[in-house]
């Protein structure tokens, strides 16, 4: 799942493949990848239909171009056959500290009366190609099979194996998460030194100009909580001191008006420093303040008023269902509302209860946590791995800053880190910074982007097969 995330830059000019190499692949590859965009995008793998028709198309197609069986896996969990993974590990000259690349095959629902196309069709129009999960993701899986095939083709030996896999149920909650599963179960074919998750990173633009690259390095997680209350009821026409609907309004009231300490993470510390050097006047000043130690307050209280960068300064907690009463005539004897939150890396649930429970004020309002987080620890922006990724992309798209991001939503790195595996969002897609149509109504990916991103892939997978 892409979360859009405002933040720092850090530009390092340099080039592998030098100036005016192309920005995209050969004809031959071209074709391909939008031919693979193409199936993926046909098969439908919401959660109802599962993704095992998708990862049993891409191991076909990785058969018939010459991987040897054994090196392409499709495994499923024995009581959910069709939440199907495919695993392809391409050999190189050593098999220790792997390289591990991510891809999830489930999109979200999509209904057709919504869309002005077929969300299960891939249509192409006016320099677009439209289509459930042309954004999120079916483009990243569709640019990682087809440059395995190109380095097969090209007889490519990486110095250390490069391992892709292929999974289920991201977007589902969990119940069958590819990573999770493979992890518990298969640990041996996808254990690696490193992980790259291609869902998410990627270039961001602004009325059609190319504005930064984000390396996405750590994720907020979501824990989920039931807010009720009661009361006696009673008749509609004799309506007391004691409601829960007000009592439970109140509260949120409360929660509205109330911020979660500041805390900044390494990542989200530099990201404020470096994006001083790109903004002017009073939020530059803001910017350089709120990055220093201990951060100015009084500045992070001035962004805060910008929604993005209060997602990046602090954990957030938010009112999203409501439910009181049980008639029209009726007093209401209970009241109910969920409240979900974003936690920052380094905070904890306990801590968000305690605060939750506090600004409440109202012991008569019952808190339960619902969903605890699955917290994952933030991947270091390393100079090393920033190096890296400005020389790759500079190879494209020459001087454009390089950005460690936090993402305010998750992703499956949160099974890989937990799982002591190094890992980073690194995709190779441009988008508007403005659109947002991943999870929704005719979700798109320009053409142009995805037959770059397709380069970009192959670029990756060759870049990060070499360990230093």
């Amino acid at each position: 799942m892409r979360v859009w995330v405002w933040i720092l830059s850090l530009a390092i000019t340099a080039s592998v493949w030098g100036a005016g190499a192309p920005s995209t692949p050969p004809a031959v590859d071209q074709q391909l990848a939008r031919d693979m965009l193409k199936g993926l995008v046909e098969i439908n793998t919401t959660h109802a239909h599962g993704s095992t028709a998708a990862a049993q198309a891409i191991q076909g197609w990785l058969l018939s171009a010459g991987f040897a069986a054994a090196d392409v896996v499709l495994v499923a969990p024995a009581d959910q056959p069709t939440k199907g993974n495919v695993v392809v590990r391409y050999r190189g000259k050593r098999s220790i500290d792997p390289v591990l690349f991510l891809g999830h095959l489930d999109v979200v629902e999509a209904r057709p009366e919504d869309w002005s196309v077929d969300p299960f069709k891939l249509t192409e129009k006016e320099g677009w190609f439209y289509g459930r999960g042309s954004m999120d993701m079916k483009d990243g899986d569709a640019a990682l099979v087809e440059s395995l095939i190109r380095l097969k083709r090209e007889k490519f030996v990486p110095e250390r194996d490069i391992i892709v896999a292929f999974t289920a149920d991201e977007e589902a909650g969990g119940e069958a998460n590819g990573p999770a599963f493979l992890l518990k179960e298969h640990r041996d074919l996808i254990n690696a030194a490193l992980v790259i998750n291609l869902d998410g990173g990627g270039g961001a633009t602004k009325n059609g100009a190319r504005q930064f690259f984000e390396v996405g390095t750590s994720e907020k997680t979501y824990l989920t909580f039931t807010l009720e209350t009661t009361s006696p009821g009673g008749h509609g026409s004799l309506p007391g001191p004691d409601n829960a609907i007000y009592r439970l309004a109140a509260g949120l009231g409360r929660l509205q008006a109330f911020k979660f300490p500041v805390m900044l993470t390494a990542t989200t510390r530099e990201s404020f420093a470096q994006l001083a050097a790109l903004e002017s006047g009073s939020t530059a000043i803001d910017m350089r303040a709120v990055a220093q130690l201990p951060p100015d307050l009084a500045a992070a209280e001035r962004l805060s008023q910008n929604v993005r960068l209060n997602a990046q300064l602090r954990t957030t907690c938010v009112a999203t269902l409501i439910s009181g009463g049980h008639a029209e005539n009726a007093l209401p004897q209970r009241a109910k509302a969920t409240v979900q939150c974003r936690m920052l890396p380094g905070d904890s649930a306990d801590n968000v209860h305690t605060l939750l429970v506090g600004t409440l004020a109202d012991p008569a309002i019952h808190v339960t946590l619902d969903a605890p987080p699955i917290v994952s620890p933030e991947s270091p922006p390393t100079p090393q791995l920033m190096k890296k990724v400005a020389l790759l992309a500079h190879s494209m798209w020459p001087n454009v800053p390089i950005i460690p991001t936090m993402a305010t939503g998750f992703s499956d790195d949160r099974q890989t880190r937990n799982a002591g595996m190094v890992s980073y969002d690194i995709s190779g897609v441009w988008q508007d910074v403005d659109e947002n149509r991943a999870h929704g109504r005719d979700e798109r990916i320009g053409i142009q982007a995805f037959d770059e991103s397709v380069e970009f892939t192959y670029r990756l997978l060759k870049a990060f097969s070499r360990a230093q």
